[in-house]
């Protein structure tokens, strides 16, 4: 019953949230493009993902189980190192007024992911990565960055744990196999959905020219993709050199 009170009152706020942010949304539309566009759209995504996890909560039937603090101080530690490795690891490409980057983010994003499961995985690099752009030059992409980002641990960590049940006990081989696959699953994702929801986004959204929206998207594919061959070799190095301490440690989530 408590439970379905907390639901109510955060289905609540995320309503509230969710009409905030269309306001802001067709109030800055006017100049789409801007900073407080962005910031009116990221208002409107968080409401939506509040408004979400309420409904879930007030209706869900299965009993909810208190997150244990070992995960949200892993999953806090992960979204600190997604922001660090957008912010700082990273090579900035300017393309006319816009700009796309190499960088280190989405290594830890799928770390994250791999170590503490989809959800948080996901959450981690959605809110690393949002800060990032938030604080630096990308601020009109942070509302793409938030939802690419969730679904690249949602991807990586369903494949992992719910395909492979890569937190149980296997053999070395298949660790490593699972690993790269469910890595390489969240990456292949992104490959293809950073440039075309790239494109449209700026487009539609932002109301940048097409022509140049296409050639970022083109280069964004080329830069998306040594990304996702830098995070897909990377992470999966980091974790299996991480495994055998954690599990060890019993820091390790039983998903």
């Amino acid at each position: 019953m408590k439970d379905k009170k907390t639901g109510l009152i955060q289905t609540l706020i995320g309503a509230i949230i969710l009409v905030i942010g269309i306001v802001l949304c067709v109030n800055t539309y006017i100049v789409k493009g801007n900073k407080a566009y962005a910031f009116s759209l990221l208002v409107t995504i968080l409401g939506i993902v509040i408004l979400i996890a309420g409904l879930y909560r007030t209706f869900s039937k299965k009993e909810r189980k208190p997150v244990d603090a070992k995960v949200i101080a892993q999953a806090a530690l992960c979204a600190a190192l997604c922001y660090v490795g957008a912010t700082f690891i990273k090579i900035d490409i300017p393309v006319g007024t816009e700009r796309t980057m190499f960088h280190f983010g989405n290594v830890f994003c799928v770390l994250a992911a791999l170590l503490i499961g989809g959800e948080w995985g996901g959450l981690s690099g959605a809110i690393g990565m949002t800060i990032s752009d938030l604080s630096t030059a990308y601020v009109t992409s942070a509302p793409k960055t938030f939802i690419l980002k969730l679904c690249i641990g949602l991807i990586v960590g369903f494949v992992a744990h719910k395909l492979f049940h890569l937190s149980k006990e296997h053999s070395a081989k298949y660790v490593t196999v699972a690993t790269v696959v469910s890595s390489i699953c969240g990456m292949a994702f992104n490959i293809v959905a950073d440039p075309v929801v790239g494109y449209f986004y700026k487009t539609y959204l932002l109301g940048v020219p097409q022509d140049l929206a296409k050639t970022l998207a083109k280069i964004g594919a080329i830069t998306t993709s040594v990304n996702a061959v830098i995070a897909v070799i990377v992470a999966s190095i980091i974790y299996l050199a991480l495994r055998p301490a954690m599990k060890k440690l019993n820091m390790l989530r039983d998903l």
